[in-house]
């Protein structure tokens, strides 16, 4: 028999990668244009705001803490786990995204074919307000399905 609270732990975390995938494409489809093909296409790529991946990593540090405890082993590593994977969605990935840049630019001055060296995605990363706008809507919406569903 499936009880909801035996699996919160692992189920709000869902809800919530869920939510910000669907609120990330929302806010996308509306920025550029209501062009739906392109949002689409582009929406679900690294970066953008909201950040999924800190909306996931803080729904899951959260829901740790309140189901297992601030003190527990589960806890510490959620944590430790979401400062590394928060950090590079905001930092390695935005330095890629310069270095790619630069590469499209000197394969653009020296006229490389297209099919030899394709056009490098140069927006992988996330700004810090992506990053923190993830954050809180993770935050948020992690305390409310808990206060719901008890």
């Amino acid at each position: 028999m499936f009880t909801f609270s035996k699996y919160a732990i692992f189920i709000i975390p869902l809800i919530v990668l869920i939510s910000a995938r669907i609120l990330k494409f929302i806010i996308f489809y509306f920025k550029h244009n209501d062009d739906l093909k392109y949002a689409i296409r582009h929406s679900m790529t690294y970066g953008h705001m909201p950040s999924v991946h800190s909306a996931l990593m803080v729904s899951l540090v959260t829901s740790i803490g309140y189901y297992s405890g601030l003190t527990s082993g589960a806890f510490s590593i959620a944590l430790i786990m979401a400062i590394l994977i928060i950090d590079d969605a905001t930092r390695l990935r935005v330095y890629m995204g310069d270095h790619s840049r630069y590469i499209n630019m000197l394969i653009g001055k020296i006229q490389a074919n297209q099919i030899d060296y394709p056009h490098l995605k140069e927006r992988m990363g996330h700004k810090i307000s992506e990053a923190i706008a993830g954050g809180i809507l993770g935050l948020v919406l992690t305390l409310i399905l808990i206060r719901f569903f008890g």
